[in-house]
């Protein structure tokens, strides 16, 4: 028998000891105390600019508002937007007023691949939630919004409601039930893209969006 036979005959045979499964639910009861919805917007806000992420304080009333101003700013003409949803259906109706081309992500990508890798500047997306804690935003891509608008277009802009902030990871993924169902892909964003090399320089825009860019809508805001 080969040392490698003896090894593994050793540890075979070893009896299997009950194992308690670690108590999750109650270290994250005593990691992090009770929050406001303002002291979480304030958090997430500062772990997210501090990744370079633009956060713009909002209303649901003035964020459109907002959007332009952003895309003015930027000097965007052409905004990749859900018609499916309401925010985009809205973009459509008002941005379009405005000069700006509100394209729809209405069908399969393989009949306009090239358009979307190449002459779509920008999308806007809802997330469904984010963690405070990591400033985290939480997308839930679907049939209306595919996650390849938050992935290809340089200028990535996303919506999110105050409230739906959350201390913690763990906290996102039981208060929202996420064992009941998932997406194919649930994306946690935290920052525009980047990358670090062998000498640990991080590069910011070095792979999908280059720019990212947050309406955080609430009075809590």
């Amino acid at each position: 028998m080969s040392a490698r036979d003896r090894i593994l005959a050793k540890l075979n045979a070893a009896p299997v000891l009950p194992k308690a499964a670690p108590d999750i639910a109650s270290w994250y009861a005593t990691h992090r105390s009770s929050e406001t919805t303002a002291e979480k917007v304030a958090r997430f806000r500062t772990c997210i600019e501090f990744a370079h992420a633009e956060v713009y304080e909002v209303t649901h009333a003035s964020w459109l508002q907002k959007l332009w101003e952003v895309l003015s700013a930027k000097e965007i003409g052409k905004l990749l937007v859900a018609p499916g949803t309401a925010h985009g259906q809205r973009a459509i109706t008002e941005l379009s007023q405005s000069g700006i081309e509100c394209p729809g992500y209405d069908s399969p990508i393989e009949d306009w691949k090239a358009e979307m890798f190449h002459d779509i500047p920008a999308s806007l997306t809802a997330s469904r939630c984010a963690i405070a804690e990591t400033g985290t935003l939480v997308l839930w891509p679907d049939a209306d919004e595919p996650r390849l608008m938050s992935l290809v277009p340089p200028v990535h802009i996303v919506l999110l409601d105050a409230a739906t902030i959350h201390n913690t990871f763990y906290e996102a993924m039981t208060a929202e039930k996420w064992k009941d169902g998932l997406p194919t892909n649930a994306l946690l964003i935290s920052g525009p893209s980047k990358t670090a090399d062998i000498q640990v320089t991080l590069a910011y825009g070095a792979h999908g969006p280059k720019e990212l860019v947050v309406l955080l809508i609430g009075e809590e805001a």
